[in-house]
C-alpha cells in the first residue's frame, strides 16, 4: 500500500479534499488530500444547532438535500457537479496496465471490452435501504486515503466513528455524540500481566478500528494496537507491533475460533498478521507473507483466513497456522477490503481494480461474479448477519446495496458527495450507516431497511 511520512500526513478532516473545493478538480483525486480549487460561491453558516446540522427523512422528502447541501443558492445544479465530477475524478491504482497490456490503442479497447464483460449487469434503481438521518454533530475523519474501516455499528442506534484523535459513539436514540477513547493523551494499559510487552502511546494516529462484542481495537498510522473493553474504564491494552519504517497497522479484526475463544487479529505493513487472545491480549500466532497486508478476514466458523495485499492476488490460509490453502486470481491491482457471506460459502474482495470479486470457497479458480463500481476503488464491503445484502463502497460519493438472493443482479446505488470513511450495518441489518469525511458536510447518514409488509384482504 502507499505509505506517506507524518510530515506530509495530515489526513484528519480540516485537510482532506472535501465537496467546497470545486471548478477545474472537484474533489481532487482519490489519493489528493489537499486541494487548491475554489470554493461554493456562498458562505455556509456552521454550528452546532441541530435544524442547520441535521437533515431528517421528513425533510428530505420535501426537498432538502439529505446532506444539507444548498444547491438553490450555488450556481450550478446537483445533477451539472455530478456529471463534472464522474468526468474528472482520478481513480488512485498501484499497478499501471499501460506499459504492457494496454500498449496500444487497438490494444486497449480490446482489454477494456473484455474486462467489461466479465462484470455482471446490475440492475439499478432499487430501494434497500430508506434514507432516515443525517447528522453533523459529529464526522468522520480519515488517516491514510486507502485505509477505509472507521464506522461500525453495535445496534440499529449504536455507531462509533473516527473523529480527529477520538473514537466517538454515537447515539441515533438520543442523537447525541459522545467520546469513548482519546489518543492525543498519553494512553496507559491498564491491564497488567508481566508477560505481556505493553507499552505507553500518545497521539496516535488511528489507522483502522473494529468495534465487536464490547471490545474496541483500534490500529495506529506508526504499528499501535489499543484495545478497549466498552464495558470498563481505561485501556485494557496498547503496545507497537512492529518497530518497522513502513509500519501502518491496515486492518483489526475480532473473531472467535473454532472452540468459541474471542480473538483479536491485527495486518501490518510489515507483511505479517498477528493473532491475540482478546482475553489476556497475548500474541497467540504471527503469519509472514511476501508482500504488505493490506486486509484480513476469517471465515464465520473461524477456520479459514482471506489475506489481502500488495499483489493483484488473495490468498485463502488455515486460521489456525496460517498455510496458505487456495490463491484467487482475477483482480488487477492491489486489494483493501474483504467479507464473508455469513453461510462461510462465499468471500467478496475489493479491489483498486474498481471491481468487487465474488469467489466461492468450494471452487477457487474462477470468481464466481465481478461487480463494477461507478468511479473508483471498491474500498469497504460488508454483507448484512442475515446474507441478505451486501455493501461495497467506494473511496467516495457512491455505495451499493446489492441484493444476494437476486444472484447478485439487483442493487440501490447511493449518491452522495464526499470520502467515505466507512459503512456499516447494525447486527440486526435494520440499518446502514455511513460515515462521511469532509470540512463542510462530514457527517453520519443513517439508512433504514425498507420491508414490504403485506396484509391479507379482509372481508367486514
Amino acid at each position: 500500500m502507499a505509505h506517506f511520512l507524518n510530515d506530509d500526513l495530515e489526513y484528519v478532516a480540516d485537510d482532506y479534499y472535501d465537496v467546497t473545493d470545486f471548478e477545474d478538480d472537484p474533489f481532487g483525486d482519490e489519493q489528493s488530500h489537499k486541494n487548491d480549487a475554489t470554493d461554493f460561491e456562498f458562505e455556509d453558516d456552521v454550528d452546532t444547532s441541530k435544524p442547520k446540522t441535521d437533515t431528517s427523512a421528513k425533510e428530505a422528502r420535501n426537498g432538502k438535500d439529505i446532506q444539507g447541501i444548498p444547491w438553490e443558492r450555488l450556481n450550478f445544479t446537483r445533477d451539472k457537479y455530478r456529471e463534472t465530477r464522474l468526468k474528472q475524478y482520478k481513480n488512485y491504482e498501484s499497478l499501471s496496465r499501460s506499459h504492457e497490456e494496454l500498449e496500444r490503442v487497438t490494444s486497449l479497447f480490446f482489454f477494456l471490452s473484455l474486462y467489461l464483460r466479465q462484470c455482471l449487469e446490475v440492475e439499478k434503481g432499487k430501494t434497500f435501504y430508506d434514507f432516515h438521518f443525517n447528522t453533523r454533530l459529529v464526522k468522520s475523519t480519515i488517516v491514510h486515503f486507502q485505509l477505509r474501516n472507521l464506522l461500525w455499528a453495535t445496534s440499529k442506534h449504536d455507531v462509533y466513528l473516527m473523529q480527529n484523535y477520538s473514537v466517538v459513539h454515537w447515539s441515533s436514540l438520543l442523537k447525541r455524540g459522545k467520546e469513548v477513547l482519546n489518543v492525543v493523551k498519553p494512553i496507559v494499559p491498564t491491564l497488567k500481566n508481566p508477560g505481556l510487552l505493553a507499552q505507553t502511546l500518545s497521539r496516535v494516529q488511528i489507522s483502522t478500528m473494529a468495534v465487536k462484542e464490547g471490545l474496541l481495537v483500534a490500529g495506529g498510522f506508526q504499528g499501535e494496537l489499543i484495545c478497549k473493553n466498552l464495558n470498563h474504564p481505561g485501556v485494557a491494552y496498547c503496545t507497537k507491533l512492529t518497530t518497522d519504517e513502513n509500519a501502518i497497522t491496515n486492518t483489526v479484526d475480532i473473531y472467535r475460533n473454532p472452540s468459541g475463544s474471542r480473538r483479536v487479529i491485527a495486518a501490518n505493513n510489515d507483511a505479517q498478521v498477528r493473532v491475540f487472545d482478546a482475553e489476556n491480549f497475548t500474541c497467540l500466532n504471527r503469519f509472514s507473507f511476501d508482500w504488505c497486508v493490506n486486509n484480513t478476514c476469517v471465515s464465520p466458523d473461524g477456520k479459514l483466513l482471506a489475506v489481502l495485499g500488495d499483489s493483484a492476488d488473495c490468498l485463502i490460509a488455515d486460521a489456525q497456522t496460517g498455510k496458505i490453502t487456495g490463491s484467487l486470481k482475477g483482480h488487477l491491482d492491489y486489494s483493501f477490503a474483504s467479507a464473508w457471506h455469513p453461510d462461510g460459502r462465499i468471500l467478496a474482495t475489493g479491489n483498486q481494480d474498481t471491481t468487487c470479486r465474488l469467489w466461492d470457497i468450494r471452487n477457487l479458480s474462477e470468481s464466481l461474479a465481478v461487480l463494477k463500481g461507478r468511479m473508483g476503488a471498491i474500498r469497504a464491503v460488508r454483507f448484512t448477519n442475515d446474507g441478505r445484502f451486501l455493501a461495497m463502497a467506494e473511496p467516495a460519493d457512491f455505495v451499493h446495496i446489492i441484493d444476494t438472493q437476486s444472484g447478485y443482479s439487483k442493487g440501490q446505488e447511493i449518491d452522495i458527495f464526499g470520502e467515505i470513511a466507512g459503512i456499516s450495518f447494525s447486527p440486526d441489518a435494520e440499518a446502514l450507516f455511513v460515515g462521511v469525511a469532509d470540512r463542510t458536510y462530514g457527517s453520519l447518514l443513517e439508512f433504514n431497511r425498507r420491508h414490504f409488509n403485506q396484509y391479507p384482504q379482509t372481508m367486514f
